[in-house]
This record gives structure tokens, C-alpha cells and sequence, in this order.
């Protein structure tokens, strides 16, 4: 399987980059304006994973206590998206040996891209912001197409952009949505241990792999 791979599909949030400072902060500065009960980062380290406006929904749920309505959440997101693009890259870093795993896969000739279901206007500016953009031949953001992970359009985008046989592409995260996805899809997947996956074992949404660290991907695919 791994001799197949040509191409590799990575997810952003939990993946590459521990985002959840950031993202915390937002969260709170949004709830504040907003007149709510704040939160604090280890619960968005579990609301993560599902774009932004599920976080916010999540993040306001917990607040008031009951479902937020979407015309309310519809009037939040605003305030959420200023506040986190204040707050994008203040204390966000990236994973141990992200970038050196990263030159090593762009140097061997393998195809690169990230998808995420971060919105597509903040993703690339973290991306530069840590210096591995140039990785990357393509990025899917959150609202790039129509539907994000679990569905596996994405993937399926991915596929039919760089012509791949489905043995041919890998996709690695950190949630079930990104294995989930994966699986939909046909491709092989590597889940990660150390992002965010709602408090639960990555290895039970069924991963091919499952990898403790960033590294180990090297390792998988028979390149160290």
C-alpha cells in the first residue's frame, strides 16, 4: 500500500498547527462581547474539528445553556471571525518536526496538500505565517467547495485534480472526520494521536495507521 502513495492530504488544526490558543482566545473575546459565559481552551480543545461555525454553536450552546438558534448564531459569527483574525497566529506553533517531515515528503517529489475545515481566509495565512505554504500545491479550506469532512468531497476533488488512482492518495489527521472522510473516499488514512478528536482514541475510527508522532509518517511510508 504505502509504494502506491504519490500524493498526501494533510488537515491543518491538530495536524500541523496546535491552533486551539488561538482559537480559544477568539472564542472567549467573542463570548464576552457577546454578553455570555466565557469557556475555557481545554473545552474548545473538544469543540474543535468541524469548521468555525460549529465551534461558535458549540461555544454559545454551552453558554446559554440550550441549542442556539441559527438566526442568533448567523449574527455571532461576525463578531467569532474578527476576533479570531486578531488573534490568528499570536500563540498558535507548530508540531515537533512538522516542517523538517514536510521538506523531506516536498524533496522526495511526493504532491502536498492541505484540507482543512478552517475557512479558507485564515488557513493561508497561517500556512505562511510558519513558513510551509510553499509545500503545499493546493489548499482546501472549510468553504472552499460545497461540503467539508466527514463528507469526502475534498478528497474526491483532490483525486480528480491530480488525476490519483485512489491506492495513490494518503490523507492524515487528526479527528475521525478526517478518517472518516478518508474512508468515503477509498484512500488510505494515518491518524494522529496528539490533535484534537473530541476526547476519543483516533484508532477507533479504523485508520490504516495510527501515529503517535508527525514523524512517524517517514516511517509508514518507508522513508526512514
Amino acid at each position: 500500500m504505502q509504494e502506491q502513495i504519490k500524493a498526501i492530504a494533510f488537515d491543518l488544526d491538530g495536524t500541523l498547527i496546535d491552533s486551539v490558543p488561538d482559537l480559544a482566545v477568539a472564542t472567549q473575546e467573542a463570548l464576552a462581547e457577546l454578553g455570555l459565559t466565557t469557556c475555557s481552551e481545554a473545552q474548545v480543545r473538544t469543540w474543535v474539528g468541524n469548521g468555525a461555525e460549529m465551534l461558535m454553536r458549540r461555544a454559545m450552546t454551552n453558554a446559554l445553556g440550550f441549542d442556539v438558534e441559527q438566526h442568533v448564531l448567523d449574527a455571532a459569527m461576525p463578531i467569532f471571525m474578527h476576533h479570531y483574525q486578531e488573534n490568528l497566529e499570536k500563540h498558535s506553533a507548530l508540531y515537533a518536526d512538522v516542517h523538517q517531515v514536510l521538506q523531506t515528503l516536498f524533496d522526495q517529489g511526493f504532491k502536498l496538500a492541505v484540507v482543512t475545515n478552517k475557512p479558507y481566509r485564515f488557513t493561508l495565512p497561517l500556512l505562511n505565517a510558519f513558513g510551509i505554504n510553499d509545500f503545499f500545491s493546493l489548499v482546501l479550506g472549510g468553504d472552499t467547495l460545497p461540503k467539508m469532512k466527514p463528507d469526502p468531497l475534498p478528497l474526491q476533488h483532490l483525486l480528480q485534480e491530480w488525476q490519483l488512482d485512489k491506492g495513490e492518495l494518503l490523507m492524515v489527521g487528526d479527528s475521525k472526520n478526517d478518517i472518516l472522510a478518508a474512508k468515503a473516499a477509498g484512500i488510505a488514512s494515518i491518524g494522529l494521536t496528539y490533535g484534537y478528536n473530541y476526547g476519543e482514541d483516533i484508532g477507533l475510527s479504523g485508520p490504516d495507521a495510527v501515529c503517535e508522532q508527525f514523524s512517524d509518517i517517514l516511517s509508514w511510508l518507508k522513508l526512514a
